[in-house]
This record gives C-alpha cells, sequence and structure tokens, in this order.
C-alpha cells in the first residue's frame, strides 16, 4: 500500500470518529473494533463471558516507531489468549493521537470506551483496569479519578511519576552534554534541532565506551541517573565491571538519549506546552552518594586515573534548566499517580527497570501515605530489562488481584509460592522478551522479595 493510499485511510478513519464497527454484538467469542472520538478500539469477547473486563492501557510508543500491529489488551499475546479462554473480557484504545506521551487523552479515551462497552455488550460484574509502562500509570490513574467504574488496578512496570522519569532524562542528558561533548551549548530541552542534539549525545557516549576515562565518566553519569548496571532479561547482572558499565549506558543511550532525549521531548513539549524538567538546585554529588554506586564510581575512576572530583565540580558549575511553570502544572496533572488506591492494586515490575526506575517503590510510599496499603500488593521479579515479565507472571499477578476483588482476601503471594505455581505453566507461557538483545527466550520464575533502590528525584 502506498503512502498516499495510507495517508487517505487514515484520513477516513479519523473522518468517522464518533462511531463504532462491531463485529457483532452477540454473546460468545466476538471482536469488535471501531473508532471513538478519533481513537481506534479493539474488544474482544469470550465464549463463555465470567462477567470481568480488563480494560488494558497500552505503553509510550515514540513518534515515528511503526505502529504494532492490532491494538496490545495484555503484555503478552499468551496473557490475552489466556484470559479469554478462561472467561475474561478484554477491550483497549489506542488513545488519540497513537503515539508520545498521550497521557491526559488515553484518560478520556478509555473511559469512552468503557461507556461504549457498557452500551454495546453489558454491564460487567467486575472492571479491572490494566496496563503496562506508561499505561501502567494511566490504568493506575484511571481508578483514582473514576473509583466507582473500577474494582482494581495491575500496573505492569509501570510509570507512576512521569515528572520525575523526565527528570531523571534531563539529568542523564546533562551529564552526557557536560562531561563527553564539547558543545555546551547543546540544546537538551526546546531544541531547534533536536536530531542534531540526539546525535552529539550519542556520538559521545559511544566515543566514551572505548576508553577506561569515558567508561569510568558513564559510571558517573548512570549512577546520578539512578541507572542499574543490568539491562539484559535473559542473564544476570554481569560480574565484569566493564560489561556492566557497557550494560548501564545502554539504558542511557536507548532510553534518554535516543528515547526521551531532546527528540522525544519535542511531542512532551508540544502537548505540555513548554519544558515540564528542570535541574536547578540538584546536588549531583550528593545524588550521586544517595545512587548506592558510589564505590563501583569510585573504583572505575580510579582504574582510570581520573578525577571524580574535578568532574563532580563541572557538573555543579555548568549553568542550570528551569521548567516552564505552566508545563510542570499539565504533567502534575496527567502524570502523577496520588497513591489513593480506592480500589485493590497489584504492580508488578522488574528490580532493574532502568526505564521506570523505582517507581514502583516510590508509588509504594504513595500509598501508605496518601492511600490504604492494605489494597496494595507489590510483586517484583528479578531481572533486568523493562517489562521482562512471562505471561505466567502476568497471569498470577492478575488472579491475585481476583481474588481480593471477589473474595475481599489477599490469596498467597509469596515468592515461593509465586515461583511454583509459574513453574506450572506452559514453556510458551514462561517466555520472556528482551528489549536489549531484542529476542525471546524461555525463562525460569524469578520472583522475589527484593525492591529497587529509592527515586532520587521524585516529584513529592
Amino acid at each position: 500500500m502506498g503512502r498516499r493510499v495510507l495517508a487517505l485511510v487514515l484520513l477516513l478513519l479519523i473522518s468517522v470518529a464518533g462511531t463504532s464497527h462491531a463485529t457483532t454484538t452477540e454473546p460468545g467469542r466476538h471482536t469488535y473494533t471501531g473508532v471513538i472520538n478519533g481513537a481506534g478500539y479493539r474488544v474482544e469477547t469470550p465464549e463463555r463471558w465470567n462477567g470481568t473486563l480488563v480494560l488494558f492501557s497500552h505503553g509510550y510508543i515514540p513518534e515515528g516507531s511503526p505502529w504494532p500491529q492490532g491494538i496490545p489488551l495484555a503484555n503478552r499475546v499468551e496473557t490475552e489468549q489466556w484470559l479469554l479462554d478462561h472467561g475474561y473480557a478484554l477491550a483497549g484504545s489506542e488513545y488519540q493521537g497513537r503515539f508520545g506521551m498521550v497521557i491526559d487523552k488515553a484518560l478520556d479515551d478509555q473511559i469512552a470506551l468503557l461507556d461504549w462497552f457498557h452500551s454495546t455488550i453489558g454491564r460487567p460484574r467486575h472492571t479491572i483496569s490494566s496496563g503496562f509502562s506508561m499505561g501502567g500509570g494511566i490504568a493506575t490513574r484511571l481508578a483514582e479519578r473514576h473509583p466507582d467504574r473500577f474494582d482494581g488496578v495491575l500496573a505492569l512496570g509501570s510509570n507512576q511519576d512521569v515528572p520525575a522519569t523526565l527528570n531523571r532524562g534531563l539529568d542523564v542528558t546533562f551529564a552526557v552534554r557536560t562531561l563527553l561533548t564539547d558543545d555546551q551549548r547543546l540544546e537538551l530541552v526546546k531544541a531547534s534541532d533536536p536530531a542534531h542534539s540526539v546525535q552529539v549525545l550519542q556520538r559521545g557516549v559511544q566515543q566514551a565506551l572505548t576508553t577506561s576515562e569515558g567508561r569510568a565518566k558513564l559510571a558517573l553519569i548512570g549512577a546520578i541517573g539512578g541507572l542499574p548496571l543490568w539491562a539484559t532479561a535473559h542473564e544476570r547482572p554481569p560480574a565484569d565491571p566493564v560489561e556492566a558499565i557497557r550494560q548501564q549506558a545502554w539504558w542511557t543511550e536507548a532510553a534518554y538519549v535516543a528515547g526521551l532525549g531532546p527528540t522525544g521531548r519535542v511531542d512532551v513539549e508540544r502537548r505540555a506546552g513548554g519544558n515540564p524538567s528542570h535541574n536547578i538546585g540538584v546536588d549531583y554529588a550528593r545524588q550521586l552518594e544517595r545512587s548506592g554506586l558510589r564505590d563501583f564510581v569510585e573504583q572505575a575512576y580510579r582504574v582510570a586515573g581520573a578525577d571524580l572530583r574535578a568532574d563532580l565540580r563541572r557538573l555543579a558549575d555548568a549553568p542550570r534548566i528551569a521548567p516552564d511553570p505552566k508545563a510542570v502544572a499539565w504533567m502534575y496533572r496527567y502524570g502523577v499517580s496520588a497513591g489513593s488506591t480506592p480500589t485493590p492494586v497489584v504492580t508488578l515490575h522488574g528490580i532493574a527497570e532502568g526505564i521506570i526506575t523505582s517507581d514502583a517503590r516510590w508509588y509504594g510510599e504513595q500509598v501508605r501515605r496518601h492511600g490504604h496499603p492494605e489494597r496494595l500488593r507489590q510483586l517484583y521479579v528479578d531481572r533486568g530489562d523493562h517489562g521482562a515479565f512471562s505471561a505466567a507472571d502476568e497471569i498470577l499477578a492478575l488472579q491475585g488481584l481476583s481474588t481480593k476483588i471477589t473474595t475481599g482476601r489477599w490469596p498467597d503471594l509469596r515468592t515461593g509460592t509465586l515461583n511454583a505455581r509459574a513453574a506450572t505453566f506452559t514453556q510458551q507461557q514462561q517466555t520472556v522478551f528482551d528489549i536489549y538483545t531484542f529476542t525471546d527466550k524461555v525463562m525460569p520464575p524469578a520472583f522475589t522479595d527484593q525492591q529497587p533502590p529509592r527515586q532520587l528525584r521524585p516529584s513529592r
């Protein structure tokens, strides 16, 4: 299909916004697709509905990326199939605009789809708000804003504190510019040529990896960003310090330079009405101290014969970046979960998720301050990468939530019990996708009691 024809098809889809195109409304196994207010949706109903609807919110997709085939209704297709086989109805919107930080649109579009489901399919006995990554935060905030519409939340690798993620990204790119490039006026926010900024930052990271002094600086940059020394879901954390820095630098480059760096911020700044991030008053020496990686960084500097204090002074002396108040307000309005837990919540995270480092722990702290801790259960898997969950992991988390919703009591969610149950699933249901290698692999159950470290720069 040529680009012009594709563009015409998209225009036609947008032109029928507000209508829906269901294949059928009869009971049983069916697929429903259509468009509501400019946002495409997909709904799947099982052969015999158990009365529970899972409304899934998808994650962040950078502008310019190819749109995945179909609209995801779970983190893995095996999970989707298991849910349908066990009587769950599934629904999800692609959101207006599809790409970028569409958190404001998603909050409206998912409720519009829920309204459609009620009027077309029927009123569920229970509704679960589920989501992955950015969608996990959306799923949480949907229940916080509409407690009468949801009975529980399943947040998978969720980004509950978007301002903290963007501030962390600014810390990382600011440090890369200061320590690894010669252009201290390179634009990091509101860039006139964001692609050029990304290119220069990436070149700085790649060149730094080739020398011991460069690797020491990368270790410092990763530490002040709170980035783990582990990026892959298919291998254990690297014992070799050079490989550990290499994997940490992958987070630096892939997530915060190429992903949420100057090009990624174009979308954020357009939606928010300016730059929502800042590093005014940030003490990077203090962040290094709090990172838990100071000994590792000092060792890297000793190996290189480099001066850590001099680099910390360079960071302290570099001109800082101020935010735009309007954009900060927008981000707090749409991108920060309250932790009020009006319904039961289960979170599932890896202990080394470099994109949303420590979000789960921060969310747990918010629940203890502002919500009902007895309504929250937080599960962790001992893997690197982001969202490195098998279908078995996802299903067990949802089963635990469903038990709480239907009986009022939490089941046994101890790690030993979860790992024993995960081992009973099929090999395909124990498959984990690894972003670092872009491959699937059957992985052993990995539930753990370990937690990630605390946020270095939380929004509150």
